[in-house]
């Protein structure tokens, strides 16, 4: 424990002050870490606090803040979750069609998140839902990551194209195009593409009521 700490005071990222990353081209959109570190401090954390919150490390929250990792989903969910935000918050929002109502999310206008080995594409109308579906597209080999995700929330989809190896507790499944899913993700689950080729599958994501895991 010693040698971490000491491994975390030396890394620049430890404090406030540190490089800026490479400006974005006027119009794109922000980063996943640029929107990590607005939202950080908003909330009024510190890379401290987050850490301590999280589980994340101050280096590596650094490191996402200043975009020099592309981070997995499961480092995202630990920083999100921390933060208390919803997936949808991490995505930045496109101009809306002036004349379509609040439920519509035109195809053109679907906002993207980049993880390391995929990414989702939000097909969810704007503001906060219990329910939130996306497209993701997983790279050839890709994953969710080394370790299992777990949080309370019920998940479901299907296989677009190609094909997704499923696993959710003990059970583990080789899913190909047209086969759909549900299940409760509060136990841990993880997947990857077996393939050489992106798969894609319809990710659909739905709140749990607190009381239900108490």
């Amino acid at each position: 424990m010693a040698q971490q700490a000491v491994k975390q005071q030396q890394l620049p990222a430890a404090t406030e002050q540190v490089p800026a990353a490479e400006p974005v081209p006027e119009g794109a959109p922000p980063s996943v870490g640029s929107v990590v570190r607005r939202l950080r401090r908003e909330k009024g954390m510190s890379l401290q606090d987050l850490a301590q919150a999280s589980g994340v490390s101050v280096g590596m929250l650094s490191q996402v803040e200043r975009d020099l990792t592309n981070p997995s989903v499961r480092v995202v969910t630990a920083i999100r979750r921390a933060l208390g935000v919803e997936l949808t918050e991490l995505f930045q929002e496109l101009p809306k069609i002036q004349q379509d109502p609040d439920f519509v999310r035109r195809a053109s206008r679907r906002p993207r998140l980049e993880f390391a080995q995929l990414s989702k594409e939000l097909l969810s109308s704007g503001g906060h839902h219990n329910l939130q579906f996306m497209i993701l597209h997983i790279q050839p080999g890709g994953s969710s990551g080394d370790s299992p995700l777990r949080y309370p929330a019920e998940k479901g989809g299907m296989v677009l194209s190609g094909e997704l190896v499923l696993r959710v507790g003990e059970d583990e499944a080789h899913l190909g195009e047209g086969d759909s899913f549900v299940f409760d993700s509060s136990l841990p689950h993880s997947f990857r593409n077996p393939l050489d080729e992106v798969t894609k599958v319809l990710w659909i994501i739905g709140a749990v009521p607190l009381d239900r895991h108490l």
